[in-house]
């Protein structure tokens, strides 16, 4: 059993904004895995789909960034679920450039309140896709909780593709090292 969880902040106030990259890229494979419905489960929306033979789970946790460690602990308990091999977490990284994606194996929280979260509950060895969304001089919060500039709309799309590919590949367990290469990009 395999666990996708994609970070962002509940509500439509938040929606579409940076932070939420990751409920977009959950939506995304949702939408192309046709996937119908999700259950409000474990403080999240919770769905499933059996690919290649295999039980998935997609989680959007709905308590807030802060906190998101809360919801994927209670999932990750319940169907016990090998953390560090069969959970996937996408999210958004200042970091990095609009659009570019970064696989990582583990590491730290670089500063993003989701992941410390996460890391309080799991420790710090799990899949996680990156998703560029540039940084700015002005305030964090306004920048990570405002939305994509229209003039980079077509980049995200494209990320949010590759995202979602890549959680694909990474559930199909295609070789971690290939997969970074691909997605990895310079």
């Amino acid at each position: 059993m395999k666990l996708v969880v994609g970070l962002g902040n509940p509500g439509d106030k938040y929606a579409k904004t940076r932070h939420n990259i990751g409920f977009e890229v959950i939506n995304k494979l949702q939408k192309d895995l046709n996937i119908i419905g999700e259950k409000d489960k474990f403080q999240g929306l919770l769905s499933e789909k059996n690919i290649d033979g295999e039980k998935v789970l997609f989680l959007k946790p709905q308590t807030f960034m802060n906190l998101s460690g809360n919801s994927i602990a209670a999932v990750i308990n319940f169907y016990k679920i090998d953390v560090k091999n069969d959970m996937i977490v996408i999210y958004d990284d200042m970091d990095l450039p609009v659009g570019k994606l970064r696989v990582k194996e583990k590491g730290s929280s670089g500063g993003h309140n989701g992941i410390k979260s996460i890391i309080s509950h799991l420790g710090d060895e799990f899949l996680r896709i990156k998703c560029g969304i540039g940084k700015s001089k002005d305030d964090t919060i306004d920048f990570v909780l405002g939305q994509f500039d229209k003039s980079e709309q077509e980049t995200v799309d494209k990320m949010i593709e590759s995202a979602s590919n890549c959680a694909l590949d990474l559930v199909r367990d295609v070789e971690l090292g290939r997969i970074m290469q691909k997605y990895n990009k310079k």
